[in-house]
């Protein structure tokens, strides 16, 4: 389910976000983004929860809100 929206490289590993992704496009494709500044990029996030990933800035969200 993490990876849902991703496809495999030709390595056949997944794809990684970029960390200077907004969160406003990432909000369309998930919804732990919706309470988040759309001009924040997931770099900042990931620096801010101590992640390296889309999925564990998705995980610390999901623990923030709940």
């Amino acid at each position: 389910m993490a990876f849902e929206h991703h496809k495999r490289t030709n390595q056949g590993t997944f794809r990684r976000e970029r960390s200077d992704s907004l969160v406003k496009n990432l909000k369309q494709e998930y919804s732990e983004f919706q309470n988040i500044n759309g001009n924040t990029k997931l770099g900042t996030l990931e620096k801010e929860f101590g992640v390296d990933s889309l999925n564990g800035v998705r995980k610390a969200l999901r623990k923030r809100n709940y």
